[in-house]
């Protein structure tokens, strides 16, 4: 049984801070709840550590990380390993609450791991992922200014860290939206019945995160979501698993649009630059369904381009992934720790860069370990890789995979 604790924070010296440091290590391991105090402010730990006065300010802060260890075989029928993956894959450092008004929030992402600063396909490390302020117009109505994820596919709006698999699926690699800047809305419709009607948007620069300014094009993005049965438990229509365990069905179907007008990366928002900028096109339907320890959920994305082949004078290429794939997961919690998910996802190139970019299939089966949700959990999943549509283990290219990932955070 814990003791309720007040910091009262003022300017002090080192040892004022070692001792705030302290307690919040205290808060966290012991997992404190909200102090009613008449003391402002207040710092508790209940979802995160929280630190509040009155109606005038809230900041919630958060930590997690991912430590992984995997592998890649050389073949289909050749067992050697061809390549270890050991590192830690994310660390963030999160943000969010409020300032002045319940009215005027903010979200802030931090990331310090190397894949998490762009520094394994770049030069420059960018470690802000989102910085975002918000207003609430009204209950169901709020919109955003500043760098925040697409409404592209569930899977990337999904965090990484209420995943069933280590990473998400190759169709999301190859044709997701992702984050970018600019202006975002969100509305529900709520009707006379449990069925709600969402709808999303944003305008934004096109080029990613924490890009310069490039040209006059900009990303026009809507989505729109129905969910027939009412809100899932716990927002798990953004979490995968069922570790609500529905008592009744709930589904969840989204339908997502994209232009990205004079796009300068070979993904949209991600990739490497191209020699020129392009138009490109983006199509998404995904849907999930969740009901007593059950969960299915797929997506469908496509993109196109009128010319997604770039040259520069060396004759170097660089084009625009188009195309489509689809992604299918499916899972059953056997009891409310232990989890089996099953992925079958491939990826079709179009006919203009088929001599470029090769068919892809993958299936993965997946085993989680709850042990606080998906804050605190052990994963391991083990799958088969295959190019061309061709699944015989001779086939060039193919190959077995292996991950161990441990997710821990607060």
């Amino acid at each position: 049984m814990i003791t309720p604790l007040t910091v009262k924070l003022r300017k002090t010296g080192g040892a004022g801070f070692l001792l705030i440091f302290c307690f919040l290590l205290y808060s966290v391991a012991t997992h404190a709840q909200v102090v009613e105090s008449d003391e402002r402010p207040l710092l508790y730990s209940e979802d995160g550590i929280s630190f509040s006065k009155d109606s005038l300010f809230l900041m919630n802060l958060r930590f997690r990380m991912q430590n992984r260890a995997g592998f890649n075989t050389v073949g289909g029928d050749e067992f050697g390993i061809e390549a270890f993956e050991m590192r830690v894959r994310r660390l963030r450092l999160r943000f969010d609450g409020f300032v002045m008004h319940p009215r005027f929030q903010y979200y802030i992402q931090l990331a310090f791991s190397k894949a998490d600063l762009d520094l394994e396909v770049g030069s420059i490390a960018q470690p802000v992922r989102d910085a975002i302020l918000y207003y609430s117009v009204s209950e169901n109505f709020y919109v955003g200014f500043g760098q925040s994820k697409l409404p592209g596919n569930r899977q990337r709006v999904i965090s990484s860290g209420n995943l069933q698999f280590a990473d998400r699926s190759l169709v999301n690699a190859l044709f997701t939206l992702d984050r970018d800047f600019g202006f975002f809305g969100y509305y529900s419709i709520r009707t006379k019945t449990e069925s709600i009607w969402m709808i999303k948007g944003a305008v934004t620069t096109g080029d990613g995160r924490n890009a310069s300014g490039v040209n006059d094009g900009l990303s026009y993005t809507g989505r729109l979501e129905f969910l027939p049965f009412g809100s899932f438990s716990n927002s798990g229509d953004y979490s995968e698993g069922d570790l609500e365990f529905e008592t009744n069905p709930k589904l969840s179907l989204g339908l997502s649009l994209n232009k990205n007008f004079k796009a300068i990366r070979t993904g949209g928002q991600l990739g490497a630059e191209l020699f020129e900028s392009r138009d490109m096109g983006t199509l998404i339907i995904d849907g999930i369904y969740k009901h007593k320890g059950w969960a299915v959920q797929a997506e469908f994305l496509s993109r196109s381009a009128t010319d997604p082949i770039t040259e520069n004078d060396l004759g170097e290429i660089r084009y625009i992934v188009t195309g489509h794939g689809l992604n299918t997961q499916c899972s059953k919690l056997i009891s409310h720790k232990s989890e089996f998910a099953l992925r079958y996802s491939f990826v079709v190139p179009s006919e203009q860069i088929q001599a470029l970019q090769q068919r892809t299939d993958e299936v993965l089966l997946g085993y989680t370990r709850y042990l606080s949700g998906h804050r605190i959990k052990v994963q391991g999943n083990v799958g088969y890789r295959w190019l061309d549509g061709l699944e015989i283990l001779s086939n060039a290219g193919n190959t077995w995979t292996g991950m161990f990932q441990v997710e821990f955070g607060i």
